[in-house]
Order: C-alpha cells, then sequence, then structure tokens
C-alpha cells in the first residue's frame, strides 16, 4: 500500500520561494501542507526580513485557506529568544500530530544544517522541495507557473535600492546585474507574492513608498481597500 505523505506545516516567508515551495510539496506528493508557520517581528508587527505589514500577511493567510501559526518575537531579538519561540511553535504542531515542516531554501547547505539539526532534536524533520533546482530555471518556472510577487526588501549593498518595488518578472530577470542571485538566495532581495494558484484571490497592494533602515531598501506595500 502506498503511503500518503506527510503532514507538514510550509514556513511561510510572504515570500515566492514558499509560495513555490507550497506548489511543489504538492505536485511532487512529498507533502501534505496542512498550515503555515511566520515569524512576525516587533512592536511594529512585520514579517521578519521582507518588513511586509501582518493586514497584508493576514490576507495571504486567508488566501491559502490554511491555519497559521504566528511566531512573534522582538525587535533586535537574540537567537537564544528566537529558538525557544520556535521550538514552542513546533512543539504545538508535533501535538497536533504533525511532524514535518516545509521549507523554500534552494542551495545554503549551513541554512539547511541549521533548520535540520533543531528540528532533530526535538523529534521533526524538514521538507525541501526546491533543493538544488537551477536557480534560473526555477526564477522562470515560477513566473510561468502565474506567480505574481514584488521586490520588497533590497540588500543595499548588493543590490540598487531601484528595484524595490519591483516586480518579479521576466524584465526583472533580465535587468539583474551579474552575480546577483536571480531568485535572491544570497539575500540580495526578498519579495511579497500578491496571485498565484497557492491563493484563492490575489491579494491587492499599493506602494505606500520606500523606507531605508540597517542597510536595506524595503516598499511598503499595504492593501488598496
Amino acid at each position: 500500500m502506498v503511503q500518503p505523505p506527510p503532514k507538514a506545516f510550509l514556513s511561510w516567508s510572504s515570500g515566492k520561494d514558499s509560495a513555490y515551495a507550497l506548489l511543489e510539496a504538492h505536485r511532487l506528493g512529498i507533502a501534505q501542507i496542512v498550515g503555515v508557520l511566520t515569524v512576525v517581528a516587533g512592536s511594529d508587527r512585520l514579517v521578519s526580513m521582507h518588513g511586509v505589514r501582518e493586514a497584508v500577511l493576514d490576507r495571504q493567510i486567508a488566501a491559502l485557506r490554511l491555519p497559521a501559526i504566528k511566531v512573534e518575537i522582538p525587535d533586535r531579538c537574540s537567537n537564544e529568544v528566537y529558538e525557544a519561540r520556535m521550538a514552542a511553535a513546533c512543539e504545538a504542531m508535533k501535538a497536533a500530530g504533525v511532524a514535518h515542516l516545509v521549507f523554500g531554501d534552494l542551495f545554503l547547505a549551513d541554512i539547511r544544517a541549521y533548520r535540520e539539526d533543531r528540528l532533530g532534536r526535538i523529534g521533526m524533520g524538514a521538507i525541501f522541495p526546491l533543493w538544488g533546482r537551477n536557480t534560473r530555471e526555477l526564477a522562470e518556472a515560477m513566473v510561468e507557473s502565474g506567480l505574481e510577487a514584488r521586490l520588497v526588501c533590497v540588500d543595499r549593498r548588493r543590490l540598487d535600492p531601484s528595484f524595490a518595488g519591483r516586480r518579479f518578472d521576466r524584465a526583472l530577470l533580465r535587468d539583474l546585474p551579474a552575480g546577483i542571485n536571480l531568485c535572491g538566495e544570497n539575500g540580495e532581495f526578498h519579495t511579497l507574492v500578491t496571485a498565484g494558484p497557492m491563493f484563492a484571490a490575489p491579494i491587492d497592494v499599493i506602494a505606500g513608498g520606500i523606507v531605508e533602515r540597517d542597510g536595506f531598501a524595503f516598499a511598503d506595500m499595504r492593501l488598496r481597500d
């Protein structure tokens, strides 16, 4: 008898990699996504690293039609606090019968090893549907799938701030300078997904301006209504 894929939560960053990992997990039959886990940081309650407003995140979660666990961390969070709160969230998943977490990581071996080690300590497993894929082919497949996203965080040390707010499309892939990973896997940029086959309905956002802090340029995306 063929065993069904394990139930899993998806590490939801609000961006394209986690969104496409959801699609690929289902297509490959390697995980049954039953919820999403996301990290909300600081008093402004922004999605960690991406700087996405919680109201936009909540609209995404509603469009995914999946339950969500939010891990709340303070500004300038220490690694000890982050790990303790993530572990508590994972224990809650285990109590609900879910022992796997899906990630959208592509090729950073140290990040993968860290995730596997921390989950392994509490008896959970990690699944990586996008691991090892050719970056250009993957970026083009994301666009071809109907996934729509915008760059919401740009590392100013690696990429001009003018890229903040741009659509993740074929024009962007042509315009990215040499040496920039087309999926931003080295931290060059982060994205916000606004539409795609993983959503029941698109997320209607407008750009509220560019905010620069801590060496990054953030495109402040807000719900239109």
